[in-house]
């Protein structure tokens, strides 16, 4: 699975693994791909700093890079204390009475929330990224658009490709023209934060948009057929984040999240504002439903609700309270039938492309002899 971008990285398959685990990011680099660690979660410096230290020790020496949320717009003298002033009561009055109807205990005194979407701040987003320049990544990726140009001279002075996810052609015309390396083309049908147009569509029309920069197709994508699609329709790679989740280097510190994504199937997600404010796809549960229901008080844009579900997360994964207990996951959770390592996915994974790609040689042998 060897492209024009795989070859400039020098990995042996052009498959990006997205994972906030470090050791999947290593397992995926050692494995031939190109893994990806996503960064949200650190707000302390130092525990990105360990994380790095364990991936580059751990990678093989292969490359590695890094996902930050990082947003466009630069703003200025905000605090986390500030933003969180400005959640109304309605809505605090409406996550203590959820939790409360599902029996989700509080946390110990002194406990603090382990789960906080706060590295879309700009000052935590800075942060990370000066403990990740002090280590050899070659990519560091965006969530939330094109990073500020000054963060992309920073990386382009360092040798370090730039990556940005688009849902729309016309977001990766906007990522071309701030000086990007590579678009993530991500669909509908992806995990986390989604637009509205599905990657069998989406691919080929960034592809076209954004020439000749290299393109990743990502959404819906984890079996080796749907990499050869992907690469059929222009991309240079595929972006997989879902598909990790249920490998055994994956620590999600809940064997009840871990059977609740391999009984899934491709319908058991939705898209829904529940997380962060923004569509993002994840397992449908009673808390997406409370939070969907129109006759609640509806959910704050970003950053306002992932300020205001912290705790209530952190509550939920704790205690394992099934009913309540989700993740952010893609379509591709109908082929999340069992635990496998990351090695296991990418023979999984090779041994479909090459099946594939011997199958669209014959149709087109057979083709040309009619």
């Amino acid at each position: 699975m060897q492209t024009e971008l795989s070859r400039k990285l020098g990995i042996e398959h052009a498959v990006f693994g997205f994972t906030p685990f470090p050791a999947v990011a290593a397992a995926i680099s050692r494995a031939g791909g190109f893994g990806v660690l996503g960064a949200v979660r650190y707000t302390a410096p130092g525990d990105l700093k360990r994380d790095l230290d364990w991936l580059d020790a751990h990678a093989g020496g292969r490359p590695y890079g890094l996902d930050v949320v990082m947003p466009a717009r630069k703003v200025e003298g905000v605090t986390e204390a500030d933003v969180e002033a400005m959640i109304p009561e309605e809505h605090r009055r409406f996550v203590r009475d959820t939790l409360a109807a599902h029996g989700v205990p509080e946390l110990a005194e002194g406990e603090t929330s382990g789960w906080r979407i706060t590295g879309w701040m700009e000052q935590v987003a800075r942060t990370q990224l000066d403990v990740a320049f002090d280590y050899p990544i070659r990519l560091l990726a965006n969530a939330l658009g094109s990073p500020p140009a000054d963060v992309v001279t920073r990386a382009h002075d360092r040798d370090v490709l730039v990556a940005a996810l688009a849902g729309s052609a016309r977001h990766a015309r906007k990522h071309q023209e701030a000086g990007i390396d590579v678009v993530v083309a991500q669909g509908y049908e992806a995990g986390g934060h989604t637009g509205e147009i599905a990657t069998m569509v989406l691919t080929p029309e960034i592809v076209d948009a954004v020439d000749p920069l290299p393109v990743l197709a990502a959404g819906g994508i984890g079996s080796g057929r749907q990499v050869a699609a992907a690469l059929a329709l222009g991309a240079q790679g595929v972006w997989l984040g879902s598909i990790w989740l249920t490998t055994t280097e994956a620590d999600l510190h809940s064997p009840a999240l871990t059977r609740k994504l391999l009984a899934a199937g491709s319908g058991d997600t939705v898209r829904s504002r529940a997380l962060t404010g923004k569509p993002a796809r994840q397992l449908r549960t009673a808390w997406t439903d409370a939070w969907d229901d129109p006759t609640g008080p509806g959910t704050l844009p970003m950053p306002l609700q992932g300020l205001l579900v912290a705790e209530a997360v952190s509550r939920i994964q704790k205690y394992e309270v099934e009913p309540l207990l989700g993740t952010p996951v893609g379509q591709i959770v109908g082929r999340m039938t069992a635990e496998r390592g990351v090695q296991e996915v990418f023979d999984d994974l090779t041994r479909g492309f090459e099946k594939a790609v011997d199958r669209i040689n014959r149709i087109a042998g057979r083709s040309g002899q009619s």
